[in-house]
């Protein structure tokens, strides 16, 4: 797309941007998620006028819906009112069909001629996403739209395209959930994932069971900030009773997405044995959780009970969902109690689980709960869906896996003949944050997933045989609302990262390109802005790319924006404006600076990126790593310790890097004979993720790159239960030696100490800079 038409894009967009009265209203099939083939034709344009009618085949009820849902856009988008017609015209129509040849179900062809257009789909749901696509096409604005003459042929890569939301810990509205299905609609989604029950609430009305919503609905209070240990006093609660449900699910199927129900088992059930105290392992008494984390208090597998409560809530499960799948959850449940009761060490005795160099005997239990639940859900024609965790002590027999700790999960799933839906942390996880400045975000839950992260996600990975990869049925982001109290930041937390996550999940892996992608968000914003989303804008914002040159010495920095809208930068640390310097080239640093940029545009000036460039004698020197960086946290590699750039308390940036299960053993060219007297380490500790502090920090110095002598170190006490989390600098002073190899050295704690739920596993060491004066 050439850089002039985008910026005719920018005009077309409503918050962001400037508006433009009499831009001419074209078209465009450059869309999210990008169609598998578009193919411009000479049929002559078609021109959505005052006269254009819909028609769809008479007497089906699904595609007047199909149909009424087209009119609407048009409406919102346009002004026009367009009327519905079970006839065919022979012009100013926009045809609905049926007949499609295409094994994929969701597939359709739209055909743009002079005298119509055409959505033909395989199936109501394949016109559906030829209308997404016909909607997307349109830009938002009065008056009539010319669509340039055009053949689509479009279906889905993936047939589980999955969006998952949790009204456990915070609690939504029907409305608020109908907003949700209508921005996955828009994104081409067709799974909503719905997590029901947890520890801080149980959500569902289930009539044989009525107290798990008059009780296990409301907890007391809610804790406050992150882990802070305190909690209002404010009852907080909210349920939907089954007719509600049922509501939301007929919403959902008019818009061609299955509601899958989660029940969470036979962890995260604190609000169900808090009604039901018998169901647990100790008998009680137990409360809804006020906190978040993982309750050691679970469904007692040993119990006859749980079983026949299980079945229970499934049965009337099944009866509200008509969906093929139900999730049962299965993770993060803590066998501590398990162990200690009689009640489950008997039942593993009558099982006569054993455990064996993989699983534990409770490990096995829980597959014994879990297919009990797969069984009962068989019986009534359901497939089972579960977390990555019911691999542990033997996957049910039927039993889809939702890999959530990684791939690694999906991928042992179809190893093993499993369907499988990827869902990793890394990747997936809409509640953490989208940006590296975290102190002007909402509070979330931690980690980094910005949208370009989310883009990225290749879902079958290349280990697998193409066989094994037929297995891999899907892709679903996760929404987890401990931090997310309101439905608009719902909205604020899943857009634009949602958009990014349709492309994963529909387009094929060679059509994806980001800065591409980055262009066909501009067409999307308007709509986004005529529903009124609370989107994050920060991809509108400046982006900075710094790369250290080790050769030159100097941190390149590079800054540019989505539209080529003009950069305005200061390097001494005041506030930019339209008077300041304009980028027009790489920045070369090569002195300790604070640089602050904004990009200004017509419609007001953007939010200022912030960077403090902090350089030393170490500072964009070649340097050499003599044991391996921990693959999963290697980012930006060994140039992380020398760019001046300090980490935040945020280890998933890519500001940090980790080492584990080895030392960290890095040697820095100072490419001449130097004077220093300190050296120095950061460390980011963060306890309850096993990230523990050094045990030890020494330098050793060379003159040839050969031979080296230590000449400090420091060793440090083992962690203890009271040491704090957070970012630690630890200094060697020395007397002055000239140098011109410098190798710093860090030893991490290769064993938790007995204290810690990890003790006897080795820690991660994280590591961003190493500093030299």
């Amino acid at each position: 797309m050439k850089k002039q038409y985008i910026l005719g894009l920018f005009l077309l967009c409503g918050g962001l941007f400037s508006c433009s009265s009499g831009v001419k209203n074209q078209a465009n099939f450059d869309v999210i998620p990008l169609p598998q083939e578009v193919q411009a034709t000479s049929e002559g344009d078609f021109v959505l006028n005052n006269h254009t009618v819909i028609a769809y085949p008479k007497g089906n009820e699904v595609m007047k819906r199909n149909a009424e849902f087209l009119a609407e856009y048009i409406k919102e988008q346009t002004g026009k009112t367009i009327q519905l017609t079970e006839e065919t015209p022979s012009s100013d129509a926009i045809v609905l069909a049926l007949g499609l040849d295409n094994a994929n179900e969701e597939a359709y062809r739209l055909e743009v001629s002079k005298q119509q257009i055409t959505i033909t789909g395989a199936t109501e749901a394949g016109v559906f996403y030829g209308i997404q696509t016909l909607r997307k096409a349109m830009p938002v604005a009065e008056g009539d739209v010319n669509f340039p003459s055009t053949v689509v042929n479009d279906y889905p890569r993936f047939a589980y395209r999955g969006a998952h939301l949790d009204v456990s810990r915070h609690f939504f509205s029907t409305d608020s959930i109908k907003r949700f299905i209508d921005m996955l609609a828009l994104h081409n989604i067709n799974r909503f994932h719905w997590h029901l029950t947890d520890d801080q609430g149980w959500r569902i009305e289930i009539k044989k069971h009525p107290k798990l919503t008059e009780i296990g609905s409301v907890r007391e209070g809610t804790i406050q900030g992150r882990n802070s240990g305190e909690c209002d006093s404010k009852p907080y609660g909210g349920f939907y009773t089954q007719e509600e449900a049922k509501d939301i699910v007929k919403y959902a199927q008019e818009r061609h997405i299955t509601v899958i129900p989660e029940i969470d088992l036979p962890g995260h059930m604190l609000a169900a044995i808090t009604v039901y105290p018998e169901l647990g392992c100790t008998g009680g008494p137990y409360k809804v959780w006020t906190r978040w984390g993982i309750s050691d208090d679970v469904l007692c597998a040993g119990n006859d009970k749980t079983l026949d409560f299980i079945d229970d809530v499934l049965e009337e499960v099944v009866e509200i969902f008509p969906s093929e799948y139900i999730h049962v959850g299965g993770d993060e449940c803590p066998k501590v109690r398990w162990k200690s009761c009689p009640k489950c060490q008997a039942r593993i005795k009558q099982l006569g689980l054993k455990a064996d160099n993989k699983h534990t005997a409770e490990e096995k239990l829980q597959s014994f709960i879990i297919h009990h639940a797969e069984k009962f859900l068989n019986g009534k024609g359901r497939q089972m869906i579960g977390w990555d965790e019911t691999l542990e002590g033997g996957l049910a027999p039927n039993a889809t896996v939702m890999s959530w700790r990684g791939i690694e999960g999906g991928i042992e799933a179809a190893k093993q003949k499993h369907d499988a839906i990827m869902t990793p942390t890394a990747f997936m996880y809409f509640d953490y944050y989208q940006t590296i400045d975290t102190t002007n975000e909402p509070l979330a839950i931690g980690g980094y997933v910005p949208v370009e992260k989310v883009y990225s996600f290749e879902p079958v990975h290349e280990s697998l045989t193409p066989e094994e990869a037929k297995h891999i049925i899907g892709v679903q982001a996760n929404l987890w609302t401990e931090y997310i109290p309101t439905f608009r930041q719902v909205e604020y937390m899943e857009l634009p990262r949602m958009a990014a996550l349709a492309e994963v999940q529909w387009t094929m892996p060679e059509k994806k390109n980001y800065d591409a992608f980055l262009q066909r968000l501009v067409r999307l914003i308007p709509i986004y802005d005529k529903e009124a989303y609370n989107y994050a804008k920060h991809v509108f914002n400046v982006k900075a790319e710094y790369l250290p040159d080790t050769k030159n010495n100097v941190l390149n920095v590079v800054l540019s924006t989505i539209d080529d809208a003009p950069v305005y930068y200061t390097l001494d640390g005041t506030e930019p404006t339209a008077s300041s310097a304009q980028y027009t080239d790489t920045l070369k640093i090569s002195q300790s600076c604070v640089l602050k940029a904004v990009v200004v545009r017509s419609a007001g000036v953007s939010p200022v990126l912030k960077e403090n460039i902090t350089l030393n004698k170490a500072s964009m020197k070649p340097v050499t790593m003599l044991q391996p960086i921990n693959e999963k946290y290697k980012f930006g590699g060994e140039n992380t310790l020398i760019d001046g750039l300090e980490g935040t308390r945020n280890y998933r940036t890519g500001r940090w890097i980790a080492f584990y299960k080895n030392d960290m053993e890095a040697v820095v060219d100072l490419q001449k004979e130097t004077s220093i007297s300190k050296a120095w380490i950061r460390a980011y500790v963060e306890m309850g993720e096993e990230i523990l502090d050094l045990r030890k920090f020494a330098v050793a110095v060379s003159t040839d790159g050969k031979t080296y002598k230590e000449i400090k170190s420091e060793a440090y006490p083992a962690a203890k239960k009271e040491d704090k989390n957070g970012i630690f600098t630890h200094e060697l002073t020395f007397d002055p030696v000239n140098v011109r190899y410098v190798k710093f050295m860090a030893q991490p704690e290769y064993s938790i100490p007995a204290w810690h739920g990890g003790k006897g596993r080795p820690a991660f060491i994280f590591v961003d800079e190493i500093g030299l004066e």
